[in-house]
Order: structure tokens, then C-alpha cells, then sequence
């Protein structure tokens, strides 16, 4: 691992002050705009009128690119910096790039038990949207930023995607500009190719314009159930098999604290008789521990326990820690003092966390930090967890359940199979061995997924070859779409997109 400078110890090292007494105020007021925005508008529905306005737009500036002699390729005009990537997408600089400015929950429709919503309209806003009506969707990714468009063109994963899967099995219809300036619907009984093509194509067979999502009835609270686990095996063990009791459980997740210790936690929605007061924990409260170590605290104590949590604070339980990242840029937040003075200001924005990065800091972590999703199926769950212990000995690490079902796209379950049963092993950190190179190590990775018949999350670096990166995704429908629907000329293919070389 490269040795830090003097100069780039104090960038990093001091960073907490910019974050602290900067970037957290301006996040706190950013989202509290935001949150009273979309209520304002969603409680008028004024939404629906203006939507047709902004596709008739987006529709405008695609002729308007076609007349121009289609010199270059198309892409939206949402700043790089905006995304819940962390790196910067540098081909928007060499694009013609589309405004699409979609932030709005459209409808919700408890009778036909769906929500419609613009790209845009992030995991926060719309949790804080359905939660009063009773309603919830069945995936909520955890982090409050995370875009409905974000998770329809990349994937999105939760702890109750044992039972739905992705995020876009979730999904009933995507509303899409194509390249010819038309708009088209897609489902799974109308334009059924397409419907099945976009998610993992980022944006490059059409410009998403609206999604209707599933909805099912919600609960105030979850019931949520702590197992400390020990030894690597007995981990896998208990994993798997609350993943696969789907009557019982419908949440579960796990953290790795080490390569032999674990929490296994499941959950389900409770009605508000079923909850025992004494056992509440409103983990959202500024002054909370933030919930991994909360968890932690549970396996030290090497007991089974349960409390209850408010639903909404529970999708949202890794937004203020941002996971665990956020101890590596503010080292004491959860101090006692600090979450009493500045937690209620939590969390702080990715984008202006991006936006304020120099190009010191920017090499400082691409040298000495990891951002990994890795989708492997559970039956290479053990030997994935030893050789990233390997490779980069970074705690936590996230565990989170998901069923691929054998449907036509870019993901395939293993041969064979009608679907099966696969672990997001979340890996974000500093790594502890010094040995870690960041081009070298994510290429083992790589390596290790796709012999796991895995699957690698794009939002993080890829450093896998074109040839390489079709073999992991299949392309088959993919490819099919881009020729019917003449994408060549008007949108970059996936891999020019999602690789290494072309994110700063």
C-alpha cells in the first residue's frame, strides 16, 4: 500500500472540520428544502401536469440533438458529482447531454398498489411519501440518496430482497425517450424485450422518464432479532437459512465484524398491539449510537435479543454512519458529545462530500479504500468472505440476501437454475493489509466473482476488460435492443460507461 505524505495526512486526516462545520449544515438544509418541496408538491398534484411537460421537453432536446448532425452521443446533464457514485463519470464532458430534471412521486394508487415516480425522486423522499398513507415498497434501499432511476439502470439490494429480489423485480413499468425522440412504455406484457433490457443498461438504451413501482401495506413498526454468530461456517449456516425461511422472515441481513463473529439479524412488520414498549428503539434519534455499532455492541454481549424499531427508521438504518464510512473521514462522530451537538445534522451528502474532494484526496482514496458490491451466490458465500479477508481485511463487511430469479437480462442465475439464492457482500473501507494495490486487488476480486458465477456491482470501479465485462453481464437481449431501437449512434454501450478509464 502506498505510504501517505505529510500533505495528505493533514488533507485527510483534517477533512472532518470541512464536513463538520460545512458540509453537514448544508446537507441538513439541502435535504430539509427538499423534504418540504416534494410534500408541498405531491400534496397539491401538480406533479402529473408538469410531467408530461418536462418528457415533451426531454423529447425537444433529442430532436434537437438529431437535427444537430448526432455528432456525439447522448447523456443526461445531471452532474457527475450528483451521483451516489463515488468517482466523477468523465464522458459527460465529450456528450451531448439531455437536462431531465424528474424529482417527483407522481401517483400512488393503492388500488392497483403502485407508485409512480420520476427517476429522480430518491429512497428518502419516497419512504417519507408512502409512510403516512399506510404503504411502503417492498425494497427499500438503505441509504436515503439512492435514485429510483440509480437503482433501475444499476441494481439496488435490501434485507428483504430474499423474498422480491433486485429492485428492479419490483418495478411494473418503465416510461423511456428513445433515441428517435419517441417515448415508449415497457412492461412485462407491453414492449416485454425492453422492459426486461434496461435495468443494468445506465441509461443507454433510453432516457428513463418514469416508473411504476409495486406497493404493499406497511406497519408502524419491525420486530428485529439480533443472533451473534460465531465461526465463519456456523455464520454461512445461519445465513442461509433465515434467507430461506421467507414465512418468517421477511428482512434479513448480516454483519461480519470479523472473519469468525457475526450478527445475523431478521425482521418482520409488527402490528402496533404487538409491540412491547420498553423494548423500543427509535435508532433515527440524533443521539443514537449509529446502528453498526449498535449491532456491535449486541456481539460483544454474545446474546440473542430483540427490540422494536419504526419501519421508516429501519430502512433507513445505515443513511447517518453512511454504512461505516462516514468514522474514516469524522473519526469521533460516535462520540457521546459529538452525536449530542452535531448528530441531528446527520447524514452528510455523497455529492458534496464528491463536490469538495481536491485531486489530493481524490488519489489518497483511490490508493487506500475500497468500495465493493459483490453479488456471488451463497454457495460460494465462505470461500468469498476467507480471500476478501485475504485480499483486503476490511470490517465490516455487509451480508445481505437476494433471490435471482431466471428472467430474460443482464443477470443470470447459476445454469440451469429456476433461480437462486445470492449474497451481496458489501466491502467499504480502508484496507488493513498493506500488501492492497488498488488496480491489482479489485482485479482479483473480479476475478474470484466471476469464477463465483457472480455478478459485480457498477456503480464502484471495474477494472475488467470489454471481453471480460461480457462475460460477467450477459449482453444477449442487451445488444438485440441496441440495434432495434438504434441506440449506437445516440448512446454509449454500458461498458463505456461503468469502467475505470472513463470515471475520474
Amino acid at each position: 500500500m502506498p505510504h501517505k505524505t505529510l500533505t495528505e495526512i493533514l488533507l485527510i486526516d483534517y477533512r472532518w472540520i470541512i464536513v463538520v462545520f460545512f458540509l453537514l449544515p448544508a446537507s441538513f438544509l439541502y435535504n430539509l428544502f427538499y423534504s418540504v418541496r416534494s410534500k408541498i408538491i405531491f400534496k397539491l398534484h401538480s406533479a402529473p401536469k408538469r410531467h408530461d411537460a418536462k418528457v415533451a421537453g426531454i423529447q425537444k432536446q433529442v430532436r434537437q440533438w438529431k437535427a444537430s448532425g448526432s455528432k456525439t452521443k447522448m447523456c443526461t446533464a445531471r452532474p457527475g458529482w450528483q451521483t451516489m457514485s463515488f468517482r466523477k463519470p468523465m464522458y459527460k464532458k465529450s456528450s451531448y447531454q439531455i437536462n431531465c430534471n424528474l424529482v417527483d412521486v407522481l401517483e400512488v394508487d393503492t388500488n392497483r398498489k403502485v407508485v409512480r415516480c420520476e427517476p429522480l425522486v430518491n429512497m428518502g423522499q419516497l419512504s417519507e411519501t408512502l409512510a403516512p398513507l399506510g404503504w411502503t415498497i417492498p425494497i427499500v434501499p438503505e441509504l436515503d440518496d439512492l435514485t429510483v432511476g440509480g437503482l433501475v439502470m444499476g441494481t439496488g439490494v435490501e434485507s428483504s430482497s430474499h423474498i422480491y429480489g433486485l429492485f428492479q423485480h419490483i418495478c411494473l413499468s418503465y416510461e423511456l425517450v428513445l433515441a428517435d425522440g419517441s417515448v415508449v412504455k415497457c412492461s412485462e406484457t407491453e414492449n416485454t424485450d425492453l422492459f426486461y433490457a434496461v435495468p443494468w443498461s445506465y441509461g443507454t438504451l433510453g432516457l428513463l422518464t418514469a416508473v411504476e413501482i409495486k406497493i404493499i401495506p406497511a406497519t408502524t413498526y419491525i420486530r428485529l432479532n439480533y443472533e451473534p454468530v460465531v465461526g465463519l461456517q456456523n455464520v454461512v449456516d445461519k445465513f442461509e437459512s433465515a434467507s430461506r425461511d421467507t414465512k418468517k422472515n421477511q428482512y434479513v441481513e448480516g454483519l461480519l465484524y470479523t472473519l469468525d463473529e457475526a450478527v445475523i439479524m431478521t425482521g418482520e412488520m409488527v402490528e402496533d398491539s404487538e409491540v412491547e414498549p420498553d423494548k423500543v428503539n427509535d435508532i433515527s434519534k440524533w443521539y443514537k449510537p449509529w446502528f453498526f455499532v449498535h449491532v456491535r455492541d449486541i456481539l460483544k454481549r454474545r446474546e440473542k435479543t430483540y427490540e422494536y424499531i419504526p419501519l421508516r427508521e429501519y430502512y433507513h438504518r445505515h443513511s447517518r454512519a453512511l454504512f461505516w464510512e462516514i468514522q474514516d473521514i469524522v473519526p469521533f462522530g460516535n462520540n457521546i458529545i459529538f452525536r449530542y451537538l452535531f448528530g441531528w445534522l446527520l447524514p452528510v451528502k455523497v455529492s458534496l462530500l464528491k463536490l469538495t474532494q481536491t485531486e489530493t484526496i481524490k488519489k489518497l482514496y483511490e490508493n487506500n479504500h475500497i468500495i465493493q458490491d459483490l453479488l456471488v451466490p451463497t454457495s460460494t458465500m465462505k470461500k468469498c468472505c476467507e480471500e476478501f479477508d485475504r485480499l483486503v481485511n476490511v470490517y465490516p463487511v455487509w451480508l445481505c440476501p437476494f433471490m435471482l430469479p431466471n428472467n430474460p437480462g443482464m443477470l443470470q442465475p447459476t445454469k440451469g437454475m429456476e433461480s437462486d439464492l445470492y449474497v451481496d457482500i458489501g466491502v467499504y473501507g480502508v484496507p488493513k493489509d498493506r500488501r492492497f494495490h488498488p488496480v491489482e486487488t479489485t482485479r482479483s476480486i473480479e476475478d474470484l466473482v466471476e469464477k463465483s458465477k457472480g455478478f459485480q456491482m457498477l456503480y464502484a470501479d471495474t477494472y475488467r476488460s470489454r471481453e471480460e465485462f461480457r462475460r460477467m453481464f450477459d449482453h444477449g437481449l442487451y445488444d438485440k435492443m441496441r440495434q432495434k431501437y438504434k441506440c449506437g449512434d445516440a448512446f454509449p454501450e454500458v461498458y463505456d460507461k461503468v469502467n475505470k478509464n472513463v470515471r475520474d
